[in-house]
């Protein structure tokens, strides 16, 4: 391709390429994210192949590479013209869909040369009583190319094909069209005023940071809380403060890294997810991007401090989308710029469709914490992400340098702070 068939990356897409440009060949597959999607029973390879083409005809970002030779100046291509996907069936497996997916996400995307994402129809074989089980695709995509909520769009196009072939239609806006909006005099007006947004803050906040034991300095730990009544205790603090859900678990997070870090104030990161904009709340690309926030009276009761949070994070995420490089620029001329003492994402996805999934079992899950080895360590030093399904919050807490002990700790104190409000 010419030069001239390539654009800038939107602020999303340069957002996620400011994380992972300096990794090593050994962690580049550490910005791949996998699903596993249930498929209609009877759903045969030929039409989950079908479906998939559809499906990147649609999305310009499953046909987009990128031109990264210079990594001060990235750039995308312009879409491919879309070809058939080739699609392989993978019998079944010791550890199921789980084993493949792990697998399947451990190998690196060429974003120069290849597509950023890979599928495989996974077969289950027959269930206990003879019959056959229904298959599974495991779809596997680099961040670049999708965040949480456009790969739930994904799927749920996915399905719609599926059902009644010739649905998803014509080409949709791509992240190219995002960055040709961003990078207008209207973009470029919001850009800047982002920017003043991150002077002020930068201005007003002192370095606070969690102490680290000093039992395994650099190392990664994950943990993550599981548990029905917390959701349910989010959800009355949420009502009775006038807050979504995702403010009265914020308040439980920074409420318990205040009292360790010994301070009253605390910047937070939070995540943006950008999709403000009816034209472009459903676009397949990443446009997630960090964006401070300085939480004053860490130590208000919880309902005052669910309110504080909230507009605090409105005000923050109106500027959510930025350029990375030129807040590293006004960081490194900002003396003894602070860190963010902690981060915060509440991953939220679009509604399913009516009958898109079946009804869901009650389930009552009891309160643990437990720990795994942590797929990526990209990312900010203490991150906690929230989610709920309708009948468990689960948080997970990646942190660096705290240890396994001070993980527990701050997750539990997550959980008690709510029940407590209630």
């Amino acid at each position: 391709m010419a030069l001239a068939d390539a654009g800038p990356l939107s602020l999303g897409q340069l957002s996620v390429w400011h994380d992972i440009r300096d990794l090593p060949k050994t962690r580049r597959h550490e910005p791949n994210n996998v699903a596993v999607w249930d498929l209609p029973p009877g759903t045969g390879l030929e039409a989950v192949r079908a479906a998939l083409t559809a499906l990147a005809v649609r999305h310009p970002s499953l046909r987009t590479r990128y031109d990264l030779r210079n990594p001060d100046a990235p750039r995308q291509w312009l879409p491919d013209d879309a070809q058939p996907v080739e699609l392989t069936t993978v019998a079944p497996m010791e550890g199921g869909p789980a084993e493949l997916s792990l697998r399947l996400a451990a190998e690196p995307f060429d974003l120069g040369r290849q597509d950023g994402w890979r599928a495989r129809l996974a077969t289950e074989g027959r269930t206990a009583d003879g019959r056959r089980a229904p298959d599974r695709l495991v779809f596997v995509k680099h961040h670049i190319l999708a965040d949480a909520w456009a790969q739930e769009v994904l799927r749920r196009d996915l399905l719609r094909e599926l059902a009644a072939p010739g649905t998803l239609g014509v080409p949709a806006l791509g992240p190219a069209d995002l960055a040709a909006e961003q990078y207008g005099p209207d973009g470029l007006r919001r850009q800047e005023a982002a920017l003043d947004y991150w002077r002020r803050v930068l201005d007003r906040v002192s370095a606070t940071r969690l102490s680290a034991p000093g039992d395994a300095p650099g190392e990664v730990v994950q943990g993550t809380l599981r548990s029905s009544p917390a959701l349910y205790a989010a959800r009355a603090l949420a009502d009775r403060a006038g807050v979504s859900v995702a403010g009265a678990v914020l308040a439980a997070y920074v409420r318990a890294v205040g009292r360790r870090c010994d301070s009253d104030t605390l910047l937070v990161q939070l995540m943006s997810a950008n999709r403000f904009s009816g034209r472009w709340k459903d676009l397949v690309t990443s446009m997630n991007e960090w964006v401070p926030a300085l939480v004053e009276g860490v130590d208000a009761d919880l309902t005052t401090l669910a309110r504080a949070v909230h507009w605090g994070s409105l005000r923050a995420v109106r500027h959510g989308m930025y350029d990375v490089t030129a807040v590293a620029a006004l960081r490194a001329r900002v003396p003894r710029a602070p860190e963010a003492a902690c981060a915060f994402n509440h991953v939220a996805v679009p509604h399913a469709d009516a009958g898109d999934q079946a009804p869901q079992e009650a389930v009552q899950v009891e309160p643990t914490v437990s720990f795994e080895t942590p797929f990526t360590t990209i990312g900010p030093h203490c991150y906690a992400r929230s989610q709920e399904d309708g009948q468990t919050l689960t948080v997970r807490l990646t942190a660096r340098d705290t240890g396994r002990a001070q993980c527990a700790a701050l997750l539990w104190e997550v959980h008690d702070a709510l029940l407590a409000a209630v």
